[in-house]
């Protein structure tokens, strides 16, 4: 468990985060995503409250020093059990508890929490306040814009009213709805219709309290506009597919940016794997997170193909890290040469 030193933490900022992402934004993850921005706010991904409550919480709650600012997302609807899995976040020393109300799958809404729980804006409420009762970091809500196929504005409004009565300040939207029947959870983030002008909306009704946007976002054209607008941007899958993109965060944000190249990152990736690997966590399991970092750079797609090998899953990372860098190498040479003519 890690004891927070609340004298030498960043001031925690919410105007660009990482969303949180089942089976992506582990610790591994985050720690590579705080490489490239050292202000931005990262997530765990959803841990529901029957896992730290019942399950194995340093596997659940560990994470690196250098994450921070990091808060811990929870999936669950009971009160009691919301107070008793926030107060064990604050102990491991996340910087703010999130409330899950937006997650579509089918296993989430079998444990009654989630999108559905949109539904249910007096027991959000209630579980806002157990928490709140019992930490002293922010407690936070993530939600939809609606459930299903129902349009309704008053929905999602009356929804941020009534759990901001419970002492919510901060809220992240993601700006479509929720179909909770007959699509998947990927064409859930596809198919619902974006309604950023819902955000704004709701940031005109209730302009004491933060409202944070996602979803759709990929550029940074589209991160500066929303930030003239609203209090905060969430950035999901282009963040894991286009990490690169966090390099430009922190100069965003006036604060001086990283200044690491990709080759100084992926170094420096290696020594983690190396580090990790003395903990029993295979060198794999934390290269799957990079994969992206050279994004549309020439010779990626040869660079991905070394690190996602199976066939090199128990050679050392450091050779791994010479035998990707040389693929590297020859696809940019193979791309600089002049094509062949036949006669």
């Amino acid at each position: 468990m890690l004891e927070k030193n609340t004298d030498t933490l960043p001031a925690l900022d919410r105007r660009l985060s990482v969303a949180p992402m089942m089976d992506w934004t582990d610790r591994h993850c985050r720690y590579f995503h705080r490489l490239l921005s050292r202000h931005a706010l990262l997530y765990t991904e959803m841990v529901t409250t029957g896992a730290l409550i019942h399950g194995d919480r340093p596997r659940h709650l560990d994470f690196n020093p250098e994450e921070h600012p990091v808060a811990l997302q929870l999936g669950g609807s009971e009160p009691a059990d919301l107070a008793q899995a926030a107060r064990l976040g604050e102990q491991w020393g996340y910087d703010e508890i999130n409330l899950n109300c937006g997650c579509p799958s089918e296993r989430v809404q079998r444990g009654a929490f989630g999108a559905c729980l949109m539904a249910e804006p007096q027991l959000v409420a209630d579980g806002v306040k157990a928490m709140l009762d019992v930490v002293s970091v922010p407690v936070t809500v993530k939600h939809r814009i609606g459930i299903d196929r129902v349009e309704s504005y008053d929905f999602v409004r009356d929804f941020v009213g009534t759990v901001a009565q419970a002492g919510c300040q901060s809220f992240t939207v993601h700006a479509r709805n929720a179909w909770l029947q007959g699509i998947s959870p990927k064409e859930n983030r596809e198919l619902p219709p974006l309604k950023p002008d819902w955000v704004l909306r709701l940031k005109a009704d209730f302009p004491h309290l933060q409202f944070s946007i996602n979803g759709g976002i990929k550029t940074m054209a589209q991160i500066q506009l929303h930030l003239q607008q609203l209090d905060g941007v969430m950035v999901g899958r282009e963040a894991y597919h286009n990490p690169w993109l966090l390099s430009e965060w922190d100069e965003a944000l006036g604060e001086t940016p990283c200044g690491l190249s990709r080759d100084e990152v992926e170094a420096l990736m290696v020594a983690y794997m190396e580090k990790q690997a003395l903990n029993g966590v295979p060198w794999f399991a934390v290269a799957r997170h990079m994969l992206g970092l050279r994004h549309a750079q020439q010779g990626a797609r040869k660079w991905r193909q070394v690190w996602s090998d199976h066939r090199l899953k128990h050679t050392p990372v450091a050779e791994v890290a010479r035998l990707a860098k040389q693929a590297l190498a020859n696809a940019a040479t193979d791309d600089a040469q002049p094509p062949q003519v036949a006669f």
